[in-house]
């Protein structure tokens, strides 16, 4: 099909430019793109008839991991303080 219509796992190296830059980065684009993948991952992973633990397992590790993140640089402050 056309580039333009592809998933990224389908585009070749060669083509990757190309791809970017037929995207669309506006935030209405963007918006697009997130609820895309949103739809992609539940529809996969969530709402399926024998569905296991994997879905809701993966949500919460990217929780922890974005929670830790966003208070690392709090967590390396109050370290330093108290040792120094």
């Amino acid at each position: 099909g056309p580039l333009l219509e592809r998933p990224l796992m389908e585009v070749r190296l060669g083509e990757l430019h190309t791809w970017i830059s037929t995207c669309d980065f506006s935030p209405q684009g963007l918006l697009g793109a997130v609820q895309k993948a949103w739809n992609s991952y539940y529809t996969k992973y969530i709402n399926v008839r024998r569905g296991g633990p994997a879905g809701i397992s993966m949500l919460l590790a990217g929780y922890c991991l974005l929670s830790y993140s966003w208070n690392f640089q709090h967590f390396k402050r109050h370290r330093w303080r108290k040792y120094h």
